[in-house]
C-alpha cells in the first residue's frame, strides 16, 4: 500500500510521451545546457518569477535537480524534426488536492503552437495519473498569449489572486479533453 501511495503522489516517474510534433520527456542532467540556452532569454526570465537572469548552467542544473523529491517535475518539449528543445512544461504537486502547471517556450518556437501542444499533452497525462486532483495554473491577465492558451485548454479564472505577484489562479474544467 505504501508503494501505491508514493507512486500516486509523486511526479518522479512521469513517463515520456509524444505528440504530433514533440517528444515530451522529463529533463535530466544531460539536458542542462539545452535548458540554459532556451531559458536564458529576458522574455522568459522576466515572465517566470522563479527564474534568475541571467539563467546559468548552474541554474539549469538546480532546476532539473529540484525533481528529486517528486513534488516538482520539469518536462522538456523536444521538436521531433531537429529543432531541439523548444519549450518546458512544469508540473508541481500542491497540497493534497491540486497540481499546478506552468510552461515557457523559446523565442524561435513561439507562436507556432508548440506550447499548446506540449501543455495539452501534459494535461492529458496528469488527468489520467491524478484523477482526484484539480489542475491549476497561475497567469498574469496581461499575458494575453498565455491567458488565451490556458482558456483554450479548458481553464477558467477563479477570481483568486495567485501566490506570485500580479497573477490570477485558473483551474481546469473537469471533463474529457
Amino acid at each position: 500500500m505504501l508503494f501505491h501511495r508514493l507512486r500516486r503522489d509523486s511526479l518522479a516517474d512521469m513517463p515520456a510521451f509524444e505528440t504530433a510534433r514533440l517528444s515530451i520527456v522529463a529533463l535530466g542532467p544531460a539536458d542542462a545546457e539545452a535548458l540554459r540556452r532556451l531559458t536564458d532569454d529576458p522574455a522568459i526570465t522576466g515572465a517566470v518569477d522563479f527564474l534568475p537572469a541571467p539563467f546559468t548552467l548552474r541554474d539549469a542544473q538546480d532546476l532539473i535537480g529540484s525533481a528529486r523529491h517528486g513534488r516538482d517535475r520539469f518536462l522538456g518539449a523536444w521538436a521531433r524534426e531537429g529543432r531541439g528543445l523548444v519549450g518546458v512544461v512544469g508540473a508541481h504537486l500542491r497540497g493534497e488536492g491540486a497540481i499546478e502547471v506552468g510552461y515557457w517556450v523559446g523565442g524561435a518556437a513561439r507562436g507556432r503552437g508548440f506550447g499548446a501542444e506540449a501543455v495539452a499533452g501534459t494535461l492529458a497525462l496528469l488527468a489520467r495519473r491524478f484523477p482526484g486532483r484539480s489542475i491549476v495554473a497561475e497567469c498574469r491577465p496581461g499575458n494575453v498569449a498565455s491567458w488565451g492558451l490556458l482558456h483554450k485548454l479548458g481553464f477558467h479564472d477563479t477570481g483568486e489572486d495567485g501566490h506570485r505577484p500580479g497573477r490570477r489562479v485558473l483551474v481546469r474544467d473537469q471533463g474529457p479533453r
